[in-house]
């Protein structure tokens, strides 16, 4: 019996890649030199395409494969998955929540404990001397006991919350609705109102057309010259413009960013800025979350092409 055959849009991990092999016929589409070449070649038989949350499916690479049927994405993310295309066609779509979000809720914390202790700047303090030559490293500002914001308060944005009440803090979240799980932390429907209030604002919701720059210049000067911005979502639900020019003038205290608009190439101004922690979009990168990533992808593809359901479909 004929494998399925798939297109594959970015590189796996090693090991999710002989799985993959073994079970479908794999096009390799990152491989190609000509991608366009290659994708009116293959895409006539393509089935499914497995991809990355930041690489997704655009409406002209699903058009190129009238025969497709899924698209599973390896990520929660899958707001770069044309899903106009998807519905109009009826093409399911998979992605891979739950097993990744413990991990980016703890990459999140220790992206505020980094910044407001200044962990970087402080081993520099002791590898290059400074410690011997200038004495004690200067004072940062505490995390415990202050204020926190979560907006979204979605898988990820609970297990920030949960993390953060570990430190006694004072938690409020924005979301489209109270939550029942949430009674014991305030409700701010409006992310403004929730940014003036919190010492640490926490951007954990889901990306769409409606939340892109959800944070933009209101939001971060309600933040305010103490406030920290902590970024472990997408990069469009920031207005990037706008932050850089509150971290550069001072109008935002700083910053902690997992995502950036045109990554890996990110804005070179972020790299001028001694307020701004900067992470290369990591917050699932733990080998345990990776190979779980990868199965569900194969699990999906692999429930699909057997006529069972889905296990996270989107679409």
């Amino acid at each position: 019996m004929n494998k399925p055959q798939i297109l594959q849009v970015g590189p796996y991990p090693e090991w999710d890649e002989a799985p993959l092999t073994a079970s479908f016929e794999v096009h390799r589409y990152f491989e190609a030199a000509d991608k366009a070449g290659f994708l009116a070649s293959v895409g006539p038989n393509v089935k499914a395409i497995a991809t990355r949350g930041e690489l997704g499916a655009s409406r002209a690479m699903i058009e190129a494969c009238p025969a497709l049927e899924l698209v599973s994405v390896y990520g929660v993310g899958f707001d770069a998955v044309d899903l106009a295309a998807c519905r109009e066609r009826g093409i399911r779509v998979t992605n891979t929540p739950d097993v990744l979000t413990s991990d980016v809720a703890d990459l999140g914390i220790a992206m505020m404990l980094c910044q407001s202790r200044g962990l970087v700047g402080a081993e520099g303090w002791v590898r290059d001397g400074s410690w011997v030559e200038k004495g004690l490293y200067p004072l940062k500002r505490r995390v415990w006991g202050r204020s926190a914001g979560v907006l979204g308060l979605g898988r990820i944005g609970y297990e920030v919350a949960k993390r953060l009440q570990g430190f006694d803090m004072r938690i409020a979240y924005s979301d489209v609705a109270p939550k029942d799980f949430a009674s014991d932390w305030e409700y701010i429907a409006d992310p403004v109102a929730l940014a003036s209030r919190s010492d640490f604002l926490f951007v954990t919701l889901a990306a769409s057309p409606v939340t892109r720059h959800i944070v933009g210049r209101e939001v971060i000067a309600a933040l305010g010259g103490e406030g920290m911005l902590i970024n472990i979502s997408r990069a469009s639900n920031v207005d990037e413009e706008a932050l850089l020019t509150a971290l550069e003038s001072g109008a935002l205290g700083s910053a902690a960013l997992d995502v950036f608009e045109g990554e890996p190439k990110l804005d070179p101004r972020f790299l001028a800025l001694d307020n701004v922690l900067l992470q290369p979009h990591h917050a699932s990168g733990t080998i345990e979350t990776r190979k779980a990533m990868g199965k569900l992808v194969r699990d999906n593809l692999t429930a699909h092409f057997s006529g069972q359901p889905l296990l996270t479909p989107v679409l």
